[in-house]
């Protein structure tokens, strides 16, 4: 028994009413592909009929990320400077550098 001998035994259980409905159903959706398809191409199988344009809208979105971006890298910015200037401290705890590499060091960091 192959599979369209299963197929076909599904399909012929159902009462002709509801074969009706599918195949309304179907012919619906291949209408409705094949606009879709005319329309856009390959990206209405991607995107369906809700094709973006690029406008203004999707460049304010970027503006506003771009503002974003620059706020979160001055923070980081700062902890990370924080972090070093403490690190310089112990370092020089430790005896590992001396005053002057310390100094040095900061100047560096003020310098950024």
């Amino acid at each position: 028994m192959t599979a369209w001998d299963v197929l076909d035994k599904v399909i012929s259980s159902f009462p002709p009413v509801v074969m009706a409905l599918l195949l309304v159903a179907v012919l619906a959706a291949v209408i409705i592909l094949i606009v879709g398809f005319s329309r856009y191409g390959f990206n209405f199988l991607k995107y369906g009929f809700k094709q973006l344009t690029l406008d203004s809208t999707l460049e304010k979105r970027f503006d506003k990320l771009e503002d974003k971006i620059e706020a979160i890298e001055v923070n980081h910015f700062g902890h990370l400077k924080n972090y070093l200037g403490i690190l310089n401290g112990v370092l020089l705890d430790k005896n590992i550098i001396d005053n002057e590499t310390k100094a040095r060091l900061d100047n560096e960091l003020r310098g950024m």
